[in-house]
């Protein structure tokens, strides 16, 4: 690995880990870099898994330092997206890495809606529930597949449950943890991970965990989001081919 590539992937990863704390789509960012360096589509796909648990590990434990655990409200959600992700990273895992790269580029695409312009909360609603498994079922099969995006899908699920967005985030990140779980040993067993640039990686995501918790939900969100969007766009081009 070169000092270049070292530097992007820790600054990716801070970006990313600040970006998914506050909501979701750091892996937009990532999987890109990584496939830019040198990893093919599906490799970097794998790969990223490391980054994102140490990510979701890290604000686990920082939202709970702070008086936020999402622990306990995670549980019901914790089998339907653990066993949706299973199914989700052993389909994605089969696919050619080419057609992953270009079907990741379509993704991006069509997330950049949420990511620009991502509509009002509901307002809290007492006695409303976590959601429904099949909900959070279809969640675990396309974290298990792409990831990106899949923290922006959480938190719409939870917000619609009822729970402000701090504390949607504090249970987003512990059920995104499980999510990479139980997909990580299927993308581990087809030798679709490689661990130097997933560990630099994985660096930068735990400082950009810990500093997301310490942001107030929603600031720098105005800054963070357009700039995002902008290198998605770019790097989607060249992923589907364009130029």
């Amino acid at each position: 690995m070169t000092i270049t590539a070292i530097i992007l992937l820790i600054g990716s990863g801070v970006v990313a880990g600040v970006v998914n704390t506050l909501a979701g789509a750091g892996s937009l960012l990532t999987v890109p870099i990584l496939v830019l360096i040198g990893l093919p589509g599906n490799v970097a796909n794998g790969t990223n898994r490391l980054g994102i648990f140490c990510h979701s590990a890290v604000a686990a434990w920082r939202f709970r330092a702070e008086g936020f655990s999402g622990f306990r409200q995670a549980l019901p959600a914790l089998l339907p997206i653990g066993v949706g992700s299973l199914i989700g990273a052993f389909v994605i895992s089969g696919v050619a890495d080419k057609t992953f790269e270009r079907l990741f580029g379509v993704v991006m695409v069509l997330l950049l809606v949420p990511i620009l312009w991502r509509p009002r909360m509901p307002a809290e609603r007492r006695g409303s529930t976590v959601g429904s498994s099949v909900v959070f079922f279809l969640i675990g099969v396309y974290g298990g597949m792409f990831q990106a995006g899949v923290g922006l899908a959480l938190i719409f699920a939870l917000s619609y449950a009822g729970y402000d967005l701090v504390r949607a985030n504090s249970i987003k990140v512990v059920i995104n943890a499980l999510l990479t779980v139980a997909a990580l040993p299927v993308f581990l067993a087809r030798g679709q991970v490689v661990w130097l640039p997933g560990l630099v990686l994985a660096v930068g995501y735990a400082v950009g965990g810990a500093l997301g918790v310490r942001l107030a939900v929603g600031l720098g969100e105005r800054v963070i989001r357009p700039a995002l969007a902008a290198a998605v766009l770019a790097l989607a081009g060249r992923m589907m081919g364009l130029y």
